[in-house]
């Protein structure tokens, strides 16, 4: 609210929309998105200038807010990036065929920018990382941790032994990162960006809209799912996780992953 009243925006009031690793807040009655991540973890500049050269090529992605600079401002230790806020549609949840076709679109645009990003088997690395770490992660059980790094290893080989094309991803386009506005679905959250095959941004998405994205390896994206499954199981164990239920959901999720397996 602070930076917001520095830059000439009436805040007098936020409400909170998501409070995890990040936070998210509605700022009134400017009516700006604000969205608010420790300084030393943020890459709010990388996802700033992909958001305005998406948005330039017609991609469906949230734009930044207008009225401002579009920088990263950093304030008391916290980094803080301020976007347009979108009024939600009727129905809140994006039917599977338009968030394919616009998953699709997406990836049209992605393809014709080259920025320097991690490639998709870094991030597999990182969650190696958190697994072989007790420290970071000393409440993963002996079998559970071997399940998750063999999974992790085995995966991150296999898929990237079977040659697919790889171009710039969005890294993580699950519901939470997709908005349903009355101009269609929107993707937020670029700070996640990889390269890779379409499949691994497709394993995030529900199984109805891998389904629905024409020239999808679909022998190829069951075994992303699988890998992605075990990323974000790994980054649940992590001590310093702050997701929501974020425990109930990594033991519900090393079921599926033996299941799947």
């Amino acid at each position: 609210m602070s930076i917001a009243s520095s830059l000439g925006l009436v805040a007098d009031e936020a409400i909170v929309l998501q409070n995890s690793n990040r936070l998210t807040a509605r700022l009134l009655p400017c009516d700006v998105l604000a969205r608010v991540a420790p300084a030393g973890r943020h890459v709010g500049q990388l996802e700033i200038e992909l958001a305005q050269r998406l948005a330039g090529s017609g991609s469906p992605v949230a734009v930044l807010e207008p009225r401002v600079e579009p920088c990263v401002y950093e304030h008391d230790g916290f980094a803080v990036t301020l976007w347009t806020y979108y009024e939600p549609a009727p129905a809140h949840e994006v039917p599977p065929a338009d968030y394919a076709s616009a998953l699709k679109h997406l990836h049209a645009g992605m393809r014709e920018l080259d920025v320097p990003v991690p490639h998709f088997t870094d991030r597999v690395g990182q969650a190696q990382l958190l697994v072989a770490n007790r420290d970071r992660t000393p409440a993963l059980a002996d079998a559970d941790r071997e399940l998750l790094g063999d999974t992790l290893r085995v995966l991150k080989r296999r898929i990237g032994e079977r040659g697919r094309p790889e171009q710039l991803l969005h890294g993580e386009p699950h519901p939470g990162n997709v908005l349903s506005t009355k101009s269609g679905p929107l993707f937020i959250d670029l700070e996640t960006c990889c390269r890779g095959p379409v499949e691994f941004d497709l394993a995030h998405a529900p199984e109805e809209v891998g389904e629905r994205y024409t020239d999808a390896d679909q022998g190829l994206l069951r075994e992303c799912r699988t890998l992605v499954l075990a990323m974000i199981t790994t980054w649940r164990w992590d001590r310093d996780d702050q997701l929501p239920n974020g425990r109930q959901l990594a033991a519900e999720w090393l079921s599926q992953i033996r299941a799947a397996l």
